[in-house]
């Protein structure tokens, strides 16, 4: 099959880059090793941010965000001794953002790319990237360009030789929990001489909870009434009183790492989302950095088509890679403030306690955090 974008990975980064494409006149073909079950199956974050409303919004898929997604000034930061405060991005940076589920948004992609009849190859085994061709089992695609939005652990960043990676393993993970309970207010983040805790939502009645656990914790080892006692014996009083408890609906656990690989592109080869960088979701930068990704790369794709210029896609990697570091890095921040590594000293524990509390008395700060925590323009 022929094309002008072969795209590996019909994730969310994968099928708006195709949807973009499409409105911009672009062809493309999306190959997919896993069942399309398989994909809507994924559990994953979903706080927009602003910018990424407004790509989903020109392109036409926010018409059921805009009906189910829930609107928030900020994420609130709470300590379980009391006190706390919002990052208000509202406030800081007239902007809000939206909790929106990203199994939600992959439904709302394949809809678009079924209403118009869009090329998916899924369950393609053994898909490999030979020069601008996509090669699997059954077949190949053929085409211009190659996107390659197959995840951290696809196989397009293997295709880039000679890679600069850069990495930061965290010494825990996230148990996670999805319950049909109604969710807190606000979405909150704590920290607790316990660990770290996050009372998230999706829904009115779907409620997303999270624990900071050692890495070699079971999910066996948590039933659900232990999940609810440690997370409310986490959170204060006040906050754990308000937690409505149920039987979960899913439950998973989740290994920190922050990683970027550079550059982002090699020939006509070019990476979008976690195929070329992984954030730890305390700062809700991965969906959003795929989007921002997406945009960059949609916009460069159809100004070559439009014009014949290669300026925008050399420059795509170099483009990309400023707000990518801008993300990680507030991502690698928020983590280290709110959670409590194993090797931490007492010092080291105070210097965060502290660093929390300078937080809280200074709107300076709290300005130049709901800045980073919204995310930079596009």
């Amino acid at each position: 099959m022929r094309t002008q974008v072969g795209i590996v990975g019909a994730g969310p980064a994968g099928l708006l880059l195709a949807e973009i494409l499409h409105r911009q006149g672009v062809d493309s073909i999306v190959v997919e090793k896993h069942s399309r079950a398989h994909v809507l199956g994924r559990i994953r974050a979903g706080v927009l941010e602003p910018t990424t409303v407004d790509v989903l919004r020109e392109n036409g898929l926010a018409a059921r965000l805009d009906r189910e997604g829930h609107v928030h000034d900020g994420v609130r930061i709470v300590r379980a001794g009391g006190g706390g405060f919002l990052i208000d991005i509202h406030r800081h940076c007239g902007k809000k953002f939206v909790a929106y589920g990203q199994t939600n948004l992959q439904e709302d992609l394949f809809a678009a790319a079924d209403k118009r009849g869009a090329r998916i190859i899924t369950e393609a085994a053994d898909a490999r990237i030979e020069g601008t061709s996509i090669v699997f089992e059954a077949g190949r695609v053929d085409g211009d360009f190659i996107a390659g939005c197959d995840g951290f652990h696809g196989v397009s960043r293997s295709a880039i030789p000679k890679l600069r990676e850069f990495e930061k393993v965290y010494p825990f993970g996230w148990l996670g929990i999805l319950s049909e309970t109604p969710p807190l207010r606000e979405i909150a983040y704590c920290h607790s001489p316990r660990g770290f805790a996050l009372a998230s939502q999706r829904s009115p009645m779907l409620s997303r909870y999270y624990l900071q656990v050692p890495l070699d914790t079971r999910i066996e080892d948590w039933p659900d009434a232990k999940f609810w006692a440690e997370i409310k014996a986490r959170f204060p009083r006040d906050w754990a009183d308000a937690i409505a408890t149920g039987p979960s609906i899913e439950k998973s656990i989740a290994p920190l790492r922050s990683y970027v690989a550079e550059p982002m592109q090699h020939g006509r080869l070019y990476l979008a989302g976690d195929a070329a960088h992984i954030v730890p979701p305390t700062g809700a930068k991965g969906l959003n950095l795929a989007v921002s990704d997406v945009y960059y790369l949609a916009r460069a794709l159809a100004e070559h088509y439009r014009t014949g210029s290669m300026a925008l896609l050399d420059a795509y990697s170099e483009t990309a890679l400023r707000r990518v570091w801008a993300s990680v890095r507030i991502s690698w921040y928020l983590t280290m403030l709110l959670h409590r590594f194993p090797d931490a000293s007492a010092f080291d524990q105070r210097a965060q306690e502290v660093e929390l509390e300078i937080l809280e008395a200074s709107p300076q700060a709290q300005a130049a955090l709901a800045e980073q925590y919204a995310g930079l323009p596009l």
